[in-house]
């Protein structure tokens, strides 16, 4: 008699119920929607969506329906043209408190939002947005690197009272920063230069020089190069990350690419100009005293700073660019910095910044014995400019050094105040800089592509179309040649889609292109198995077994071949999940996700089925099986 176990009927419907609950979402489709978020990062609530609502009805600007998703308003639209306005609506009135960002939501009822359930995010190649392809430059990391220990060496030695004349870098035959070397004049005892520089940097490698020339030189290892390069690379992606977050981009994708490069891929955004001009700028800051001993205007007519200063220029106001004597000892740089946001006070537009409790003890010292004097914030920037020589595109590293704020210290403060002196746009943009986090290297575009979300539709079309007719055409040879087993292996595989779509949403992973194909691949090995199943039934009827055994014996003796075929695709899937990137990683999520959930409705869901139709105390006569 062919029985099948009461629980295993009950597991294969619950997952199947589940599935299809899951799943559900992907078959309502999609609205042009606008993702607003606060900029400082906090959770929007009931209140904040009225207000962007309140803006959008004063402009007249009609929307399908708005709700609070993660803390960020989705507002939905029944076309771009209204979503355009929506954007420009609340860019032109909520700038200060809000960012936006083009996007797309699902139509399916809050019903399913309010338990979690949402459809499977779309990849660039189906949604269309932007594609970035940065190279990170790796000498840079390590200039950056070098240049805080060189702050490091001047403060330790001051603090010794060891006078030093000039501290310069070392490189290497290629010309690339590994070190730095501190001159000192004579009558420096360089034993004790060398143990406070050591204090500071206990993994550098130190040499002295006692001839005519007296130095201590300080140098990184080979090790240290190689692992601060790595770091770097991390350190920019985990930047990236943030700083894409702050814009408000939905589903973007950060990830390494070979040794030196990061892709950047945002589903959606349209807006290609201000995100490209935020994610690669590499900026920080440094506080610092104003020299108000030495003549700035004598410093400008001479084109050097005296000893112990350095000649700055404030950002240009109105067409003028005013010049500043700085000191060159660092109070606290960006890298200190833990927060920082926008905010709106009595001097106007500023910058609330909180620093770590190093940077705050070194600004309380400062600010105590310099009540009544000046303190400047200067903003440095790097950005590589291309320009043609000879008929060939030459790139340079630009950097520049400006003073945006200068005000006197009015009372004593430690690791919280507040930057002033900036425009509206000034504070916003560098409030986000600051809060994402230093790029530890600077980054330059190698490879830029807009997709227009045209080519994303027609790519879904497309691959909905293939998946549709390929699905049409098994099943219809499968019911020509297996009769009322292919009917059963029909309702198989069409579990084993719903199945397969459920796991996606559930594991939030994006489909592309090669998604697709994987999920006709798919389609593919679950026809497979089901073939071998049926295959050694009528092997078995042809052997003399009665229809009830020979299904049993038709799975049983099935399952061996089935496992090997699939274990092994299941570990090549594997490998490259885990190693590729890209197309080629989003092709292995589907097709191991597949190869299980093939797996799964073979040999349980058609064995649910035709026990179903073939099991109990009647024995059939014969197996419509073709």
């Amino acid at each position: 008699m062919l029985e099948f176990a009461r629980w295993k009927y009950i597991l294969v419907a619950a997952v199947l119920l589940l599935a299809l609950v899951f799943a559900l979402p992907n078959f309502f489709g999609e609205d042009m929607a606008l993702q607003i978020a606060r900029k400082d990062r906090t959770a929007i609530d009931a209140a904040g969506q009225q207000s962007i609502e309140a803006v959008l009805q004063e402009d007249g600007v009609p929307y399908k329906s708005a709700f609070i998703d993660n803390g960020r308003v989705m507002v939905l639209f029944d076309g771009t043209v209204n979503q355009l306005r929506g954007r420009d609506a609340v860019g032109g009135k909520l700038a200060n408190d809000y960012v936006s960002a083009m996007a797309r939501a699902s139509r399916a009822p809050n019903a399913f939002r309010s338990i979690g359930l949402r459809p499977m995010p779309l990849g660039l190649d189906l949604r269309g947005g932007l594609y970035l392809l940065y190279e990170v430059d790796l000498n840079g990391a390590i200039s950056q690197l070098i240049g805080s220990y060189e702050q490091d060496f001047r403060r330790a030695l001051s603090a010794k009272n060891l006078t030093f004349s000039d501290v310069v870098p070392v490189t290497d035959d290629n010309g690339a920063a590994v070190g730095v070397r501190v001159l000192f004049p004579e009558g420096t005892d360089l034993s004790a230069a060398r143990a406070a520089m050591q204090a500071v940097a206990v993994d550098l490698s130190m040499d002295t020089g006692d001839g005519a020339v007296r130095y201590v030189e300080a140098r990184l290892t080979s090790v240290q190069l190689l692992e601060r390069q790595r770091n770097a690379i991390q350190q920019n992606i985990v930047t990236l990350r943030n700083r894409v977050g702050e814009l408000g981009v939905s589903e973007p994708i950060v990830q390494q690419q070979g040794a030196d490069r990061i892709v950047v891929q945002l589903p959606g955004v349209q807006n290609s100009a201000e995100v490209k001009d935020i994610l690669g700028k590499v900026a920080t800051l440094e506080f610092r005293l104003t020299d108000t001993q030495n003549s700035v205007q004598e410093a400008v007519a001479r084109g050097r700073a005296p000893l112990g200063s350095r000649l700055y220029y404030h950002r240009e106001r109105n067409g003028v660019r005013q010049p500043t004597l700085l000191k060159r000892e660092l109070i606290a740089t960006g890298d200190q910095l833990i927060d920082a946001t926008s905010t709106v006070g009595q001097d106007g537009p500023a910058v609330s910044i909180r620093l770590n409790a190093q940077a705050g003890d070194e600004m309380l010292r400062i600010t105590q014995a310099n009540v009544g004097r000046p303190m400047a914030v200067v903003l440095i920037e790097q950005a590589t400019e291309k320009s043609t020589v000879d008929g060939q595109v030459v790139e340079r590293k630009v950097t520049t050094q400006d003073v945006i704020s200068e005000a006197t210290i009015r009372g004593v403060f430690g690791n919280q105040f507040n930057i002033t002196g900036l425009t509206q746009g000034e504070a916003r943009d560098l409030a986000l800089l600051m809060r994402s986090g230093q790029l530890a290297a600077p980054l330059s575009i190698v490879n830029e592509r807009v997709i227009g979300p045209s080519l994303g539709e027609a790519s879904i079309k497309a691959g909905v179309t293939a998946l549709i007719i390929g699905m049409a055409a098994l099943f219809i040879f499968m019911i020509i040649y297996y009769h009322l087993f292919g009917v059963v292996a029909s309702m198989v595989l069409m579990a084993n889609v719903v199945l397969l779509t459920a796991l996606l949403s559930m594991m939030k992973a994006s489909l592309s292109l090669p998604g697709i194909a994987g999920i006709l691949l798919t389609v593919g090995m679950a026809v497979d198995a089901n073939v071998i199943i049926y295959e050694r039934i009528r092997e078995e009827l042809r052997a003399g077994m009665t229809p009830q055994a020979a299904i049993r014996a038709g799975f049983e003796k099935a399952f061996s071949a089935i496992l090997d075929s699939n274990v092994t695709a299941a570990l090549a899937g594997l490998m490259l999940w885990v190693f590729g990137t890209g197309p080629i990683r989003s092709f292995a999520i589907v097709l191991t996700l597949g190869i299980g959930t093939s797996m799964f409705t073979a040999l349980l869901g058609s064995r649910a089925l035709l026990t179903l139709i073939y099991g109990g105390r009647k024995k059939p006569a014969r197996l419509a099986i073709g």
